[in-house]
Order: structure tokens, then C-alpha cells, then sequence
């Protein structure tokens, strides 16, 4: 698993050169620029949802009146802790939630930029088909679909075990880790279908190649701690960079 992360790594490397050698930016800056917008705006409601969340838990369990009559110091950090480790379970999925919405939204362009990098890398051309287009898309929403189902599941488990002090520490690595993985198995994804693999398929080969797909998610959210720069290059450079870690897994 940590060889594919270090190719995906180097992908990502290559995914710069690559749009920069062939003239992409177009369908960077343009969709990156929307996402950019809708990042921004999601997440300052997500942010204040979450606060309410954790309020209306805290009211309704009355801990906050627990807590000042057992008045131990420890506790209320304990709990002050744990809080701010359910805030960032939380965000992590709201933020999946906007994830899954922008894949199925730019499931046209994804499909589109990663043909176009296979067609350059393999000298061939991918001639235009509406109707293959058109299945394209279908396809990526249902992956889009399936995966935001399963990483819900996966999530709730996630958010229970936060309750639990000192056990709760270690939910957001773990949700990031689903995260991570399930955003990079819809970039892959992509790939497979090209390669005419039914989603079956897809599945089974992404998920002996799990390294790809965790390394895929991580850097495009490592990509997210630079302001707006980051955030308008991740879902463009996740796609491509997708497409040429899979080629450089079968060399």
C-alpha cells in the first residue's frame, strides 16, 4: 500500500507537468473556480450546523449541567475534547456530503479530462460519443451513489465511537481515512470504466489497490490547506493524477 501512495504522490507531480505540457487549463480553472465557490459557501453553513449539533446534544443530555455539578477540571476536558473531536467528525462528513453532490455535478468533466489524459498518454484518439458520454456519467453518479451510501454507514459508526473518551480520539483519522479512500476509489474509477470493467469489477480491483485510491484522496485534501489555489487545482488534479497512477501500476 505505501508503494501506490508514493505513485500517487508522483502522479500528482506529473498531473502539474502533464496539464502544463498539454494546455488544460481550461478544464481547470473554470470548474475548479465553481467548486472554489461552492467550497467555500458549504462549508461556513456546515461549520454552524455542527455547532448547533453539538449544542442540542449537550443541552438534550444535560451534560453541560453534569459536568459543572461533578465539577472536576479533567472531565470537563475530557468532554470539551471530545466535543471538538465530534465537530471535526462531523465537518469531515458534511464535507463528503458536498463531495458526492460536486462528483455527480461534474461527472461530465471528470469523464471527459480523464479520457483526454488516456488518449494523449496512448497516442490514440477516444472519438466524441454523446451516448458514451451519457454512460459515463450515469456511471459515475451510481458509483458517486453507492460509495456516499457506504461511507454514511461507515461514518455513523464513526461518530458513536467519538462519544467514548480517549477511544474517540482516533475518529478523525479514521473518517479521514474513509474519506480519503472513498473519494479516490470515484477517481479511479473513471479509469476502469474506460478500460471496459463493469462496476463489479471496479470494485473488486480498486479495493486490491486501496493504496491508490487512500493516496489519491490524501493529497487532494492535503491540496485543500492552500487557500483558494489548492482548492480550485484538487478536483481537476485528482482526476488526472488518477488516470496516471493506474497506467503506472501496469508497467
Amino acid at each position: 500500500m505505501l508503494k501506490e501512495i508514493v505513485i500517487v504522490i508522483q502522479s500528482y507531480i506529473n498531473a502539474h507537468k502533464f496539464i502544463r505540457e498539454h494546455k488544460l487549463w481550461k478544464w481547470i480553472i473554470i470548474p475548479g473556480i465553481i467548486y472554489s465557490l461552492l467550497f467555500i459557501i458549504s462549508m461556513y453553513f456546515f461549520g454552524k450546523s455542527a455547532n448547533y449539533a453539538i449544542e442540542w446534544i449537550t443541552k438534550t443530555t444535560h451534560l453541560t449541567a453534569w459536568l459543572e455539578k461533578m465539577q472536576s477540571g479533567f472531565l470537563s476536558f475530557l468532554f470539551r475534547l471530545s466535543g471538538l473531536i465530534l465537530w471535526l467528525v462531523l465537518m469531515l462528513f458534511y464535507f463528503s456530503l458536498f463531495k458526492y453532490v460536486w462528483l455527480i455535478l461534474g461527472s461530465p468533466v471528470f469523464a471527459y479530462l480523464s479520457e483526454k489524459t488516456a488518449s494523449i498518454l496512448e497516442g490514440k484518439d477516444f472519438p466524441f460519443s454523446l451516448p458514451q458520454l451519457a454512460k459515463d456519467i450515469i456511471r459515475g453518479i451510481k458509483i458517486a451513489l453507492r460509495n456516499a451510501l457506504w461511507q454514511t454507514i461507515y461514518t455513523v459508526s464513526i461518530v458513536i465511537l467519538s462519544f467514548i473518551p480517549l477511544v474517540g480520539w482516533a475518529t478523525p483519522v479514521l473518517a479521514m481515512l474513509v474519506e480519503c479512500y472513498y473519494y479516490g476509489f470515484s477517481m479511479l474509477d473513471y479509469s476502469c470504466e474506460r478500460r471496459k470493467m463493469s462496476a463489479q469489477e471496479s470494485i473488486f480491483f480498486i479495493n486490491q489497490h486501496k493504496g491508490l485510491a487512500i493516496g489519491n484522496g490524501i493529497i487532494f485534501y492535503m491540496l485543500h490547506l492552500v487557500p483558494i489555489l489548492g482548492w480550485v487545482f484538487a478536483p481537476a488534479y485528482a482526476v488526472i493524477a488518477a488516470t496516471l497512477s493506474l497506467r503506472e501500476t501496469e508497467r
